[in-house]
């Protein structure tokens, strides 16, 4: 409990430090959202609304750097992440809200599938290590230097291109209205066949790379050796001592990945079109949107600290070394 306790002491403080941080980043940017908003409505806003604008965004100069950010934890606390600038005048909390599914859905079930099957192959591949799965590591190799949009491009080139089988942009048919009925998920999941292929041969190579090669490493210890001279069956030694060890690098991995799910594949989403939040955040980049990026990097930040919160939980069950009280 006292460990559990300081994890989460620590990751309390770090939050602390991201959100302000996060505060501070898009103040410290060139460049004044107003006028590109201004810019972007030619001829439907007035110019003499952009003390209006201002105060309305929390851009008045009138307050100082300390009340703009005691305004920010108020507004946090209450759970309003202010209004987009890019999609003016929705709340950025709704625009995270629509866009999240999506990344959710796409990243986060590639991501589990991707580290589930190299986890997997990579438990044989490092017990059986020199049968004919070891021929599979140049081709894993070469797959994981490969970046996510350029597999998306060759994607898209031959099965969508070439060999019209899949479609090359959307997450759904623009024809359907979003719904949870079976036409609208059918479309979903048919748009995200092609990302989704995408993501998963890019970062399953890189699963069966770590746990190959943790497993070779500890099915050298001795502790395997004294279960294997016991006449435990393979299986048990295999699972039970050698890859419940060699795993926890990929635990902590694999805590990265889930916090990082919410972020989504940016280059994917674009290569794809894909209306994810990767997407938004991109575009909120470019329209210098506070609110949406503030909102969207908090929601990143959150999540990446809670994956690895759950990750230090897990590893006290699988190691008992970390159970300081023991």
């Amino acid at each position: 409990m006292k460990y559990l306790l300081q994890r989460l002491a620590f990751y309390l403080v770090t939050a602390w430090a991201a959100i302000t941080i996060n505060f501070l980043i898009p103040r410290l940017m060139p460049g004044d959202p107003v006028q590109s908003l201004i810019a972007r409505y030619q001829g439907q806003l007035d110019t003499s609304a952009i003390a209006s604008l201002k105060a309305l965004f929390g851009l008045d100069k009138k307050q100082s750097i300390w009340e703009q950010y005691t305004d920010y934890w108020s507004h946090l606390l209450h759970g309003d992440l202010g209004m987009s600038f890019t999609f003016f005048p929705t709340p950025v909390s709704e625009v995270i809200s629509q866009a999240l599914p999506w990344t959710l859905a796409l990243v986060g079930i590639t991501t589990l599938i991707s580290f589930f099957l190299g986890t997997g192959i990579g438990v044989f591949t490092g017990w059986r290590r020199g049968s004919w799965m070891d021929g599979l590591l140049p081709v894993t190799t070469f797959i994981s230097a490969i970046p996510y949009f350029w597999l998306g491009l060759i994607a898209i080139s031959l099965f969508a291109v070439k060999w019209p089988l899949f479609p090359f942009e959307g997450g759904y048919d623009n024809s359907l209205v979003p719904a949870f009925d079976w036409p609208f998920i059918s479309s979903a999941l048919y748009h995200g066949v092609l990302p989704g292929v995408t993501i998963v041969l890019s970062a399953v190579a890189g699963w069966i790379l770590g746990m190959r090669n943790m497993m070779v490493t500890v099915s050298s210890e001795d502790y395997v050796m004294v279960a294997q001279a016991k006449g435990l069956s393979e299986r048990r030694v295999m699972f039970g001592y050698a890859a419940r060890n060699a795993i926890l690098p990929n635990v902590s991995g694999f805590a990265l990945s889930l916090g990082l799910i919410v972020g989504g594949t940016l280059l994917v989403e674009m290569v794809f079109n894909y209306p994810g939040i990767g997407f938004q955040l991109l575009q909120g980049v470019g329209a210098k949107d506070y609110p949406l990026m503030q909102g969207i990097f908090l929601i990143i930040t959150l999540s990446v600290l809670v994956a690895n919160l759950l990750a230090d939980v897990l590893y006290m069950v699988l190691d008992p070394r970390t159970r300081r009280e023991a």
